[in-house]
C-alpha cells in the first residue's frame, strides 16, 4: 500500500518572518495562513508547483521550543 508524508512541522520564532523567508526568498507557495485560538496561526507552505510534503510553520511558545529552533533534527541531517 503506497504511503506518503504530507505535513512536517518546523518550529520557528516568528510567523511573518518565516513566511517571508519561505515564500518571498525561496519562492514557496502559502497553502494556508489561518488564525487559531490563543494567538496561534496555522501556516502551511511548500515549494511552488509541487504536490508533495509541506511545512507547517509553528511558532515556539516555551523555552524548550525556542531552544529547538535551528536544531530540530538534533544535529543530524534532515
Amino acid at each position: 500500500m503506497p504511503q506518503s508524508l504530507f505535513l512536517v512541522t518546523l518550529v520557528i520564532d516568528d510567523y511573518d518572518r518565516a513566511k517571508a523567508f519561505y515564500c518571498d526568498a525561496l519562492g514557496f507557495e502559502c497553502l494556508a495562513d489561518e488564525m487559531q485560538p490563543e494567538g496561534k496561526r496555522w501556516v502551511v507552505v511548500r515549494p511552488e508547483g509541487t504536490e508533495g510534503a509541506a511545512l507547517l510553520l509553528a511558532q515556539a511558545v516555551s523555552d524548550s521550543q525556542r531552544a529547538a529552533i535551528g536544531n530540530q533534527t538534533g544535529g543530524r541531517v534532515g
